[in-house]
């Protein structure tokens, strides 16, 4: 990762959000170290420092937030990243989850169906020195078949169901970790393994996510 030039503050805050509340429900050292590494700030910058490293999800404009750090941690240890794998991401919105993958995977493909927010994304995961990331506009519940398949996919946004074509383009050992259900009902946090083209489902719980938008 590139020079960043930040206060002491911001680091301080980092470090204090990482291993204070981010590491009580996240074991995988090399997912804190990546937290500690990224600074959130930049992905935010229209929030004050103390915000930008509070555990909550924060507005960056178009319906659209930063997850809360503490959920970050947990979909990223989620994903049981070695460090060669190749992922793809569903929602790049401020591009932090995706800066956050780049120090843990091989490489990161992620979608955004907002042109402005995959520019903004994309200007600050370049000025960070992340060159295995690959910004892509494009309307998500398609995936980016390109690519594929994907040894990885995480969806940052709430499909009301889960859309087939991603659990086509995972690999036929590959996991998948995505919110599913409505803003009015309970979204659940669920994972998706495949294993010789046999799919298992786990639920890791209840979540709140922006819906996942179609392109229009």
């Amino acid at each position: 990762m590139g020079p960043v030039n930040e206060a002491p503050l911001a680091r301080a805050l980092r470090e204090h959000l990482v291993d204070q509340v981010v590491a009580l429900g996240v074991r995988d050292p090399r997912v804190l170290a990546a937290m500690r590494e990224i600074p959130r700030h930049l992905f935010a910058p229209q929030h004050e420092l103390d915000r930008a490293y509070a555990d909550h999800p924060l507005a960056i404009g178009h319906d659209a937030t930063i997850s809360q750090p503490s959920l970050v941690g947990l979909m990223s240890e989620a994903l049981d990243l070695s460090g060669d794998e190749v992922v793809l991401e569903i929602g790049t919105g401020s591009g932090y989850q995706a800066a956050v993958l780049a120090r843990l995977a091989g490489h990161v493909h992620t979608v955004e169906v907002v042109a402005d927010l995959a520019a903004r994304a994309k200007t600050t995961l370049a000025a960070l020195g992340l060159h295995n990331v690959d910004v892509h506009v494009a309307d998500g519940w398609a995936g980016w078949p390109p690519s594929a398949p994907y040894d990885r996919i995480v969806v940052t946004a709430a499909p009301e169901v889960l859309p087939r074509a991603l659990l086509d383009q995972l690999s036929k050992t590959g996991l998948m970790i995505v919110p599913v259900g409505s803003q009015a009902a309970d979204q659940r946090l669920e994972r998706w393994s495949k294993r010789g083209g046999v799919l298992r489902r786990e639920d890791l719980g209840a979540v709140r996510f922006v819906p996942m938008v179609r392109s229009t």
